[in-house]
């Protein structure tokens, strides 16, 4: 939870902070990557005060760990995600009157983040930022090659590395080719041996 009392209700009013948290549970792309729980996370904030509430502008770094999607080996990078929100006082509408005489519509509330106590919580703005920033599709480098999709072979450890590419619907006479050609082999040896024989005679 961060304070915004020291600001007070004076629009214009700025406060600067710089604070490290530990990462919550799930921070990141289950599966492909996130921030590990409880790991530090920077964060370089900016309170201005305004009619309807305070507006809160920021930075957060930290490191996200995952696998890359090529070569599934394990890699780290860090990751930087800018966010802004409006933390706005519960007994003010957008014009920053009182609106505690007047009704409330639902799913305006919905999408308004509200102060409590002079108080506000980052969690959720700062999960958004940072799910944003992170790469749906990891890579521990853009050059990566990956994995030999026969056998699985890190193909950047073995840059030769190739099948030859065989047509499942010739498999079968494959073999069938091997045996005539042997059968050949046999025939002009069988040929080779008759011709010499005349010409002995």
């Amino acid at each position: 939870m961060f304070d915004t009392r020291e600001l007070g209700r004076r629009p214009g009013a700025l406060q600067k902070l710089t604070r490290s948290v530990p990462a919550p549970k799930d921070f990141g792309i289950e599966g492909v990557i996130g921030v590990s729980e409880g790991a530090p996370v920077e964060l370089g904030l900016r309170l201005e005060s305004v009619m309807e509430g305070v507006l809160v502008t920021g930075t957060a770094r930290a490191s996200a760990e995952g696998e890359c999607v090529r070569c599934l080996e394990p890699l780290r990078l860090e990751v930087a995600a800018d966010f802004q929100e409006m933390f706005t006082y519960p007994d003010a509408d957008d014009r920053g009157r009182s609106r505690t005489a007047e009704p409330v519509d639902d799913a305006e509330d919905e999408d308004t983040l509200f102060l409590e106590d002079g108080l506000f919580d980052l969690e959720s703005v700062l999960r958004d930022a940072v799910v944003l920033a992170l790469p749906m599709q990891p890579v521990c480098r853009e050059t990566c090659a990956g994995l030999c999709s026969a056998c699985g072979i890190r193909l950047d450890e073995n840059p030769d590395h190739h099948h030859d590419a065989v047509d499942i619907r010739w498999a079968a006479l494959q073999g069938l080719a091997g045996t005539v050609k042997d059968g050949e082999k046999d025939n002009m040896g069988g040929a080779e041996a008759g011709v010499d024989e005349k010409q002995e005679k």
